[in-house]
């Protein structure tokens, strides 16, 4: 059975940074397609970096040029910069290819 974490979320003025982390147990992070979504009120939920089992990376172009992602066998990572108002949303880990997903964490961006 697949068990996802996330961790990092928190206030952060527009400008800031903050790294998300997904702990995954069940499955091997490193190997396995991953994703990052987030929510937003009253809007859906939307994707915003994944990458495959083989390693290629895809961004939302809304956060290309400021988010990245990374992996290691058990944690999948979110590093958020240049944050905007507008990152104010749920974040949620998607892992592996079925419905695995986390309780979310919220990431408020505000001066």
């Amino acid at each position: 059975q697949v068990q996802v974490v996330e961790s990092g979320g928190g206030l952060a003025q527009p400008g800031g940074s903050l790294r998300l982390s997904c702990a995954a147990s069940g499955i091997l992070v490193s190997f396995s397609a991953m994703a990052w979504y987030r929510q937003a009120p009253g809007r859906q939920r939307e994707l915003v970096a994944s990458i495959t089992s083989g390693g290629s990376i895809t961004y939302a172009d809304s956060v290309k040029g400021r988010f990245t992602i990374s992996r290691d066998m058990r944690t999948f990572y979110l590093h958020m910069s240049s944050l905007k108002e507008e990152d104010t949303a749920v974040y949620y880990c998607k892992a592996g290819l079925g419905a695995n997903w986390g309780q979310g964490t919220q990431v408020t961006v505000s001066s």
